[in-house]
């Protein structure tokens, strides 16, 4: 299957315009802070684009980043002028033709960044084995992936690859695809369904359960939309399982609880993250408006305190008392089915729920 995808991306498609499907593409508008990078693009670099999410998660200067599945560059050279000069981009893909079109402009983006040497290097590799690339253990403080993990012909192992190489409080930042099932095994081996990023695609509460097992303990929905596969023969064949676009946040945080408890703790968000002057979404559930004072569970206060995070939020309280399990805390499909857009997130009720 690995040969048959690098097949795909890498002869069978010529561009995004190929796809049978929406899976691997991208429909949302990028914020306003982040449009202009895009026009720092080279317009082969872009148009050779296969993405299903915006895999650029704010704090980022300085930061040293791994973006797996990389294919022509476009996401590594977006991250490439958040880090900042001071910062590293470090892609992996498997595909020779998409990493040539990447290494073919490294140059060119450099100058245009007005940068003294790139910051931005690609690797021919296996996501699956990130060990054999010489990559230093917990040296990335963030990774980040586009619709790439359900290629993977072991997903377990990307996952525990990916732990390894977060430092700690680091980020797994991803968009991907998700099914409301388990699909049948003719299905996962259609290399047409799984070339577009369907067959591949995970029952999405397998892949919780694999982030857990893999050490990532509570698992963040940032936002999701509902697919639509407008290809006849493509959509008989899957009908009448339902998939999902979808961006997780996994962070590598030691001892995270299984369920939301409740501790008493409460946060404030100061403002200073770019492009959230008034308020920083963690995750779906969670919105925070600057300069209110917001109760969490422990374990988003650790998210928070632990990570990037924390030099933009005040902490309040400790674990020295719980208070029990914060009510309406996860089960059922965690994505939105009526609409191609995901809502925005609610903000946090001063005196709700942690889960909201």
């Amino acid at each position: 299957m690995q040969e048959s995808v690098a097949e795909y991306y890498g002869k069978t498609l010529s561009g995004s315009a190929d796809l049978k499907t929406d899976a691997c593409t991208t429909s949302a508008r990028p914020a306003a802070h982040l449009r202009p990078l895009f026009a720092n693009i080279h317009d082969e670099v872009a148009s050779t684009y296969y993405g299903c999410g915006l895999v650029l998660p704010p704090a980022l200067a300085g930061a040293r980043v791994l973006d797996l599945g990389s294919g022509s560059g476009r996401d590594c050279y977006l991250l490439a002028q958040l880090v900042g000069e001071q910062g590293e981009v470090v892609g992996v893909d498997m595909t020779q033709e998409q990493l040539a079109i990447a290494n073919r402009h490294l140059a060119w983006h450099r100058d245009r960044f007005g940068y003294a040497q790139s910051n931005v290097r690609f690797l021919h590799g296996y996501i699956e084995q990130l060990d054999a690339l010489g990559l230093e253990p917990g040296s990335f403080d963030v990774v980040v992936s586009n619709c790439v993990l359900n290629l993977s012909t072991d997903k377990p192992a990307v996952l525990r690859q990916v732990a390894n190489l977060l430092a700690p409080g680091g980020e797994f930042y991803f968009s991907d695809v998700y099914a409301d099932r388990r699909l049948p095994e003719a299905l996962r081996q259609d290399p047409v369904i799984y070339g577009e990023c369907l067959g591949g695609a995970l029952y999405w509460n397998d892949f919780e359960n694999m982030a857990r097992a893999a050490g990532f303990a509570d698992p963040r929905l940032v936002e999701d939309r509902p697919l639509a596969i407008n290809d006849a023969e493509i959509k008989a064949k899957l009908e009448p399982t339902r998939f999902f676009s979808a961006t997780y946040r996994l962070f590598r945080i030691e001892n995270l609880e299984p369920a939301c408890e409740d501790y008493g703790q409460a946060v404030r968000y100061r403002g200073g993250i770019e492009g959230a002057p008034h308020a920083f979404s963690l995750d779906k559930h969670h919105l925070f408006e600057a300069h209110r004072i917001m109760p969490v569970c422990g374990n988003t206060w650790r998210m928070l305190a632990e990570s990037r995070y924390a030099g933009y939020f005040d902490f309040f309280g400790d674990f020295s008392r719980h208070l029990g399990l914060y009510a309406d805390c996860g089960g059922g499909l965690p994505f939105d089915s009526g609409s191609t857009t995901a809502p925005e997130a609610p903000i946090a009720e001063s005196a709700g729920g942690c889960c909201g």
